[in-house]
């Protein structure tokens, strides 16, 4: 599909702004959970069988937990997910699109025995931070092959 003409300069200059990764929801959440002591691999690429790699923001490797920090706009947030007036025909796809993308890697993923995690831009960080370390010690807790080593 061919990019739209900006609306105004404004936009145009806008969406030159917007990054693919290092976003600021993302680099809170990672100092959250690095103040936490959890470490972890940013903008990591994970393998799945018949498919390009995946890139997720944050990755727990060992214990296959994988978390996409998605913004409003670009991942169709119901709470805050607008559509632009300017250039719909572009931009209604293009957001469908995406959402169709997130859910085909989170059930990619899945069927590969990984945990996903999403978090919206607007979800309060410390909450974030607090479901992901649940998630983590619930891991850790389990018994056999998927313990974390002493």
């Amino acid at each position: 599909m061919k990019r739209p003409i900006p609306s105004s300069r404004t936009a145009q200059l806008t969406m030159q702004a917007n990054r693919r990764a290092d976003t600021r929801p993302e680099l809170e959440l990672r100092s959250a959970l690095h103040a936490r002591g959890l470490r972890f691999r940013k903008d990591y690429p994970l393998s799945v069988p018949g498919r390009r790699s995946i890139r997720v923001d944050v990755v727990f490797t060992r214990a296959r937990l994988a978390v996409f920090v998605d913004g409003c706009f670009w991942h169709g947030c119901p709470e805050h997910g607008l559509i632009p007036k300017a250039n719909a025909g572009y931009w209604i796809p293009k957001l469908t699109r995406n959402r169709e993308r997130d859910q085909q890697n989170n059930d990619a993923l899945e069927a590969e025995g990984w945990t996903v995690v999403r978090v919206w831009e607007h979800e309060p960080v410390d909450e974030a931070a607090t479901r992901i370390e649940r998630l983590l010690q619930r891991w850790s807790a389990l018994p056999g092959e998927f313990a974390r080593p002493s």
